[in-house]
């Protein structure tokens, strides 16, 4: 092996090495922020107690006083929840019984695409949305499909008790005409500017 071949040999083994050697780059771990189990656990944590009173009411009085405790009751669960955790917790949903709860631009947005996930097949309990943003800033939609249990106040055909009770509380009210399965609205839950962790 003359000089020349020496060399080239030599470069080839040095290339080889070195690329043997090189680091491929990886992609960057996802950054699980914390607010997001907690917005999880707070909207599960809203469902819950709400169903629960409405069953009570519907079992004990019937369903035009399952009207007032929704009323007066889902309010109240969500201030509680809100000072808990240090957030905004609320309800709304395309078509809402009180004007309050309307949708704002982002949350009509993120309900139009749950309404279209859940007619293709995905699983209501997979439809959420979490949102980070560069003040610090977040906010998370889970959403509510109509059961069963709702239909009583919600659904077709609603009884004419209930539906004078309805025009009562709720002059305004657009959120009836549902059936089971269909996307009722959903829990939202909002962290202010400069907020990167949330409640413990």
């Amino acid at each position: 092996m003359n000089r020349r071949s020496r060399l080239v040999f030599a470069v080839t083994v040095c290339v080889s090495m070195m690329a043997a050697l090189r680091v491929v780059p990886t992609e960057p771990a996802e950054v699980i922020d914390p607010r997001r189990e907690t917005a999880r656990n707070t909207s599960a944590a809203f469902q819950a107690e709400l169903k629960a009173a409405l069953e009570k009411a519907l079992t004990d009085q019937g369903p035009v006083a399952a009207i007032a405790v929704c009323k007066n009751e889902a309010p109240r669960i969500a201030a509680r929840l809100s000072a808990e955790t240090r957030t905004s917790v609320a309800r709304t949903g395309l078509r809402v019984r009180n004007p309050a709860n309307a949708a704002l631009p982002w949350q009509r947005t993120v309900l139009e695409s749950f309404t279209l996930r859940l007619a293709s097949g995905t699983r209501p309990e997979e439809l959420e949305y979490f949102e980070v943003h560069a003040d610090g800033s977040a906010h998370y939609l889970k959403a509510i499909v109509t059961q069963p249990l709702c239909l009583v106040c919600h659904g077709e055909g609603i009884a004419p008790a209930v539906q004078k009770a309805l025009d009562e509380h709720y002059p305004q009210d657009q959120a009836t005409g549902f059936k089971s399965g269909d996307l009722r609205g959903a829990f939202s839950i909002e962290w202010p500017a400069s907020s990167s962790t949330g409640s413990t």
